[in-house]
C-alpha cells in the first residue's frame, strides 16, 4: 500500500482581491515574496519547506475545475506562534496597522497561553499565540516542549 507522508508544503489562499491580499501581506506585514507572477499568484515563504500562496479565488476554482469560488474561508485558522506574551500584542498591532480586522483582543487562554485573532482582508482568520508548550526556533520551526516544566501539552 502506498502512503502519503504527513507534510504540508504550500497553503494557498483563494482571495477575492489579489492586489489587496498582496498589499496586506507584503506591503503591510512586510513579508517577502520569493516568486510573484503579476496579477496571478504570490508565493511567500513561511518556514523551511512551507510557502503561502495568494491566488485569486476565481482562478483557484478554475484550476480546481469547479464553478463558483467557495463562500468564505471556512472553519479553520492559520496560526502565528511567538515565544512571549508581549509578542502577541506586537504581532496583532502589526496586523491591525496592515488592515486586519481584529476578531479577539489579546487575552489569557484556558491552557496557560496568551492569544488573539484577526482576519486578513479576504476574511482568512489567523491566531497569534504564545503557547508555553511550544518554542519558536530562529528558523520559524516549532519545538514541542512536552513534558518540560511549565509545558501544558
Amino acid at each position: 500500500m502506498t502512503m502519503m507522508r504527513p507534510q504540508v508544503n504550500l497553503v494557498t489562499l483563494g482571495v477575492p482581491d489579489l492586489a489587496a491580499a498582496r498589499r496586506f501581506y507584503v506591503d503591510g506585514l512586510g513579508w517577502e515574496p520569493v516568486v510573484e507572477v503579476e496579477n496571478e499568484i504570490v508565493f511567500i515563504p513561511l518556514a523551511p519547506g512551507l510557502l503561502l500562496g495568494l491566488f485569486g479565488a476565481e482562478d483557484l476554482e478554475r484550476d480546481i475545475g469547479g464553478g463558483e469560488p467557495a463562500a468564505g474561508p471556512g472553519a479553520m485558522t492559520l496560526a502565528y506562534n511567538v515565544n512571549a506574551r508581549g509578542d502577541v500584542v506586537k504581532a496583532l498591532e502589526a496586523a491591525r496597522a496592515a488592515g486586519a480586522t481584529v476578531l479577539k483582543e489579546p487575552r489569557e487562554t484556558d491552557f496557560g497561553g496568551f492569544h488573539a485573532y484577526f482576519a486578513d482582508p479576504a476574511g482568512f482568520r489567523w491566531e497569534v499565540c504564545h503557547n508555553p508548550g511550544f518554542t519558536v526556533n530562529a528558523d520559524g520551526t516549532l519545538t514541542i516542549n512536552h513534558g518540560q516544566p511549565g509545558a501544558p501539552l
